[in-house]
């Protein structure tokens, strides 16, 4: 090998002349002293052949088992399938160390492509650890855990929110509300309702922790719904804890707080009644200042045209968003599906659109069909955190 031979054409190279001979004068090109030829010659040839069985190895070297965890994302939404996947298939490599490569994999060929670094916060939700709360975002209260914002300005609005795509089109966001009032309703709302419909808790329900575990797990996006004042209250009594007008302004927090701590791993509320309480701005700004501090949004079922909801988020700069059609005021399938084609059109021509609906069984079966079939026409299911106004982002 040229690179070994040490001497003038026609001479002995360095390898084969015995050792303790004198050796020629080094050329200006080498980059070693003249110390011991056959060492460097062995260094040469050690670091040449180890290059040569990395490149001819048929796989790459791999970091250590358990090192490494391979996900499909690009953009794999979570609690949809790898085969629901836009092509070119794309994986997730999480080190050890807390970084994230990305690998795309064209169409053609077995082997990798270029290598994209991401942000892992913008890949999809560990659908394993998703029903568990984050604690940096949860005060230790005496009523019990309470959401708050964590020491770096996180909210359990940002931490707890369901991905989405990101990409440009008609998008729909489906709130179902009355989640753990009854309990067989519930089991099957959470089973039959695609991942990426919004899932309201009623903050008066049973078990509510367990449901927003199995519910988390589906990869829902889930609210807490607070009773507020509605017209002709007690005669009309949304249940216990129920915010008011006359009430003080620290009883009220107080009332607010009981609701929050049913469970965790929420994005915000949703109003449960409240005519007469959302259109009262002394009261709608202690609730709204104190969702804003804590990170949480405000979502407005929009039974109320006088609510003060979306003037109140932008002066307290809490996220907010309201719904655009009540799909099941008429419990028929038909009339249902008819609502539901209404927030198309709507999403079609503003870009977005938010429906919301209740626990019955007549509305879970509608809307598990409906999702699959506006799929297919090119519109994307997304959670409501998404389409909702956030002031600090604005």
């Amino acid at each position: 090998m040229a690179a070994l031979s040490d001497s003038a054409p026609g001479k002995p190279s360095v390898i084969d002349r015995p050792l303790g001979r004198e050796i020629a004068a080094p050329r200006p090109r080498r980059r070693w002293p003249a110390l011991g030829t056959v060492l460097g010659s062995v260094l040469v040839l050690a670091l040449f052949g180890g290059s040569a069985a990395i490149a001819l190895r048929d796989r790459p070297w791999r970091m250590p088992a358990g090192s490494e965890t391979a996900v499909t994302v690009a953009p794999v939404a979570v609690g949809e399938t790898a085969e629901a996947a836009p092509r070119p298939e794309t994986t997730r490599t999480t080190t050890s160390g807390g970084s994230a490569v990305i690998r795309v994999n064209p169409q053609s060929g077995p082997s990798g492509g270029g290598i994209v670094v991401r942000d892992p916060s913008a890949v999809g939700q560990d659908l394993r650890t998703a029903h568990m709360p984050d604690r940096t975002l949860v005060e230790d209260s005496e009523l019990g855990p309470l959401p708050k914002r964590a020491a770096d300005g996180r909210r359990p609005f940002d931490v707890y929110a369901r991905p989405w795509s990101g990409a440009r089109g008609a998008r729909v966001a489906i709130v179902i509300g009355g989640l753990a009032v009854s309990q067989t309703g519930t089991q099957a709302a959470i089973a039959s309702l695609p991942a990426e419909v919004t899932l309201a808790f009623a903050s008066g329900g049973n078990s509510i922790d367990r449901w927003m575990q199995e519910a988390r797990r589906k990869g829902h996006e889930i609210l807490m719904q607070v009773p507020l004042e509605p017209f002709d209250y007690p005669g009309v009594n949304p249940g216990r804890n129920t915010l008011t007008v006359d009430a003080a302004p620290q009883d009220n927090i107080e009332r607010l707080h009981q609701s929050l701590t049913r469970t965790t791993n929420y994005t915000g509320i949703m109003n449960y009644m409240g005519g007469r309480f959302v259109a009262d701005r002394g009261a709608m700004s202690v609730l709204m200042d104190e969702l804003a501090k804590r990170g949480l949004m405000y979502v407005d079922d929009s039974s109320s045209a006088r609510s003060l909801a979306e003037e109140l988020s932008k002066s307290y700069k809490g996220p907010y968003a309201a719904a655009d059609t009540a799909i099941d005021q008429e419990r028929d399938r038909g009339a249902i599906l008819a609502k539901l084609d209404e927030a198309e059109r709507v999403a079609r021509a503003k870009g977005s659109a938010i429906a919301i609906g209740s626990a019955f069984d007549v509305t879970v079966d509608a809307v598990a069909t409906w999702v699959g079939e506006a799929k297919k026409r090119g519109i994307e299911i997304v959670a409501v955190s998404a389409l909702a106004n956030d002031p600090e982002k604005n």
